[in-house]
């Protein structure tokens, strides 16, 4: 594909990943599971000494409410990360950074994580009805293949970002297919006649459009591209 570079007037975007504080959550779950086990102990043996020694027994009871707190604090932290998903991870509103790696994991405790699929997706336009740059009305539609790749962008940046790429996408293509000739005989490019090249045009249209957003274009391809119903039957008779 050839590398086309598209000035786009999009706001800078204001955040960027970072990887979040994050821990085995097995080994984490294991050490829980015992503490736990051992405050109870604590507790109920605090209770039996309270009747001989009131001083020591409360404080072991006391001690063993405490770890027991401390325990479930901790196990807050504990999220469960799928292949192709990552987990952003915010304190109070605070962004504290990304969870990617996939498994069981132990992060900041008391904290919201908010799931973001990285897997790749595709979006197909409706078909959009314009005019070329010559005036003629035509029908042009396409897909395009994207990915999150900067889940704070993506979170933080955009209400919606899958809603968002699918505007962006849409308005890509309106403005593309408004910018060339359908089949210009005299024109550098048209839009019939040089596919390729409208093509890397559109993709890095796409690109600029929703990189604030955090997503990666992977590839862009026109699925449908005519003259409009109209026209087409005019030339026709």
């Amino acid at each position: 594909m050839t590398d086309v570079s598209i000035s786009v007037d999009m706001p800078a975007p204001q955040i960027h990943e970072r990887a979040a504080w994050n821990i085995s959550g097995w080994a984490a779950l294991a050490l829980g599971v015992l503490g736990t086990v051992a405050s109870f102990a604590l507790i109920f043996l605090g209770a039996e000494l309270t009747e001989q020694n009131g001083g020591a027994g409360a404080a072991l009871a006391i001690v063993g409410a405490l770890l027991l707190l401390a325990i479930g604090i901790a196990a807050t932290g504990l999220t469960a990360v799928a292949l192709g998903e990552a987990r952003v991870i915010q304190l109070l509103g605070h962004y504290m950074g990304t969870v990617r790696a996939p498994g069981l994991r132990l992060t900041v405790p008391l904290t919201q994580k908010q799931r973001v699929s990285t897997r790749i997706r595709n979006h197909e336009t409706e078909v959009s009805k314009v005019n070329d740059a010559d005036g003629n009305p035509i029908e042009m539609a396409a897909v395009v293949v994207w990915q999150v790749t900067d889940t704070a962008k993506a979170v933080f940046e955009v209400d919606d970002f899958v809603e968002f790429v699918a505007f962006q996408t849409e308005t890509a293509v309106r403005h593309i297919a408004s910018s060339y000739p359908y089949d210009g005989q005299d024109a550098a490019i048209s839009l019939r006649q040089n596919a390729d090249e409208i093509t890397s045009r559109l993709s890095a249209e796409i690109q600029a459009r929703v990189a604030s957003a955090g997503v990666t274009v992977i590839e862009s391809r026109i699925t449908h591209l005519a003259y409009a119903p109209e026209i087409a039957q005019a030339m026709l008779r």
